[in-house]
Order: C-alpha cells, then structure tokens, then sequence
C-alpha cells in the first residue's frame, strides 16, 4: 500500500504566515475521509494539514508506526505536529517511541485507548468478530504508556455515550460509546480536556476542532467561554 496524501481527504495548503504543519492519523476503521472535515476546520485557522493512510487491520502497530515515520520525513516542515484519533493515536506514540529523529512539534490524542480498549478486548475474545480488530488486537488490547519525550501531548475524550462499544461492553463511565474516559489518561500528557462529543464526533465537532488549533498552538486548551 502507497503511503500519500490524498487530495480531497486531508489534501494540503500553502502555509499561510505563522501557519504550522500537522500529520492526521485515523482510527481503526476510518480512513483518511473521515478527517477530511477536521482538516478543512485546521487549514481555515492557518494549519497546513497532510493525512496519513493506513491499513488499521492487515499491518500491526509497530509496521502502521514506521510507515508513519517514512511518511512524516518526507514533509518538509517546522515545526511538525501530529493529531491522532483512537487507534491513529497509538501509532503516532509507537512511532515516537521508535523513531525520535523528526522536527519538532506537538501532539494530540483525541479519544486513544492509552489504558487499551476494553471493547476491542471484548470484540478479540469472539470468534465471529475477532477479524474486525485484525492485528491491531495487540495494541488496541495494551494500550501505550506515556507520551513522546519532549513532546507536549495533548489528550481530548469524549464524554457522550452514542456508539458500538455499547453493543459489546458496559463501558466504564464516561465514555464516548467506544473508549471510556480512564482508557485515554495519559499520566504525563501537558494537558487534557473531556467534552460532550461521541467518539466519531471527534473528529466531526467544530469545537473539538478548536481546541486541536489551541493546543497545537500554545501547548494547552481553552477552558474559557467563548471558543
């Protein structure tokens, strides 16, 4: 599979004055058009925004990492930030764990399973679903640590419970449907922010949106009125 930046889903812009560049990653199931929405709201606020593609089922969490690294050298670009959904998340924080040799930047994490996914647990556990995780089972199962050293890290949950995840799993509350909130605690994040979006909301909310600019930004989000 091709590493490239589709046109249309997370396609880029010239940098606009002060504008800082930013590498998407989707989560399992996705695809880069579901951040085609996200970037357009980035690139509007400055941002020049490149996605990243990736296959969620066939390649593990360490193959999806180094193809992200491959794909991220090749941006020329200072500083360079990196925006994660669920599993998309993860991969970026493998990467940074294996490969550190990148421009300098931020990071945020909307809805990841840091703490693992009980849900995908429970999906892996039945035969008649455990292909619908594939190879990301392992990551998605154990989760990951702690953010990338000398990275800000930013991490955002959801907190409205519409989702799948209920169909498999009696999620610990709050949740956003899929991830509960204590999945995505990453003790040495900079910052983190709970708001009421589902966990494809994410990626669809103007206000989730803000606060990704925000953080990327100034290394922290707006608990202020009036975002």
């Amino acid at each position: 599979m091709t590493e490239r930046e589709p046109p249309d889903a997370g396609g880029s812009k010239p940098d606009r004055p002060g504008g800082r560049t930013v590498v998407l990653v989707h989560g399992l199931w996705y695809g880069t058009v579901s951040l085609a929405l996200l970037a357009r709201r980035l690139e509007a606020r400055g941002f020049r925004t490149h996605a990243f593609s990736y296959p969620t089922l066939g390649r593990t969490l360490a193959e999806n990492a180094r193809a992200l690294y491959e794909f991220a050298r090749r941006i020329d670009a200072k500083p360079l930030d990196f925006v994660g959904h669920s599993l998309g998340g993860l991969v970026i924080l493998r990467m940074f764990d294996g490969w550190r040799r990148l421009p300098e930047g931020r990071v945020v994490l909307m809805g990841s399973p840091v703490r693992g996914s009980s849900t995908a647990s429970k999906i892996a556990q039945m035969p008649l679903t455990r292909p619908f995780v594939g190879k990301a089972r392992t990551a998605l199962a154990y989760g990951f640590g702690h953010a990338p050293a000398g990275r800000e890290t930013g991490v955002i949950a959801g907190t409205k419970g519409l989702g799948l995840g209920r169909v498999f799993k009696r999620l610990e509350l709050p949740h956003d449907g899929t991830i509960a909130v204590a999945e995505t605690e990453l003790p040495d994040a900079a910052d983190r922010l709970e708001l009421d979006v589902s966990h494809t909301g994410l990626v669809l909310s103007a206000e989730v949106a803000s606060q990704v600019a925000r953080f990327l930004h100034r290394g922290r989000f707006d608990r202020g009125a009036g975002m």
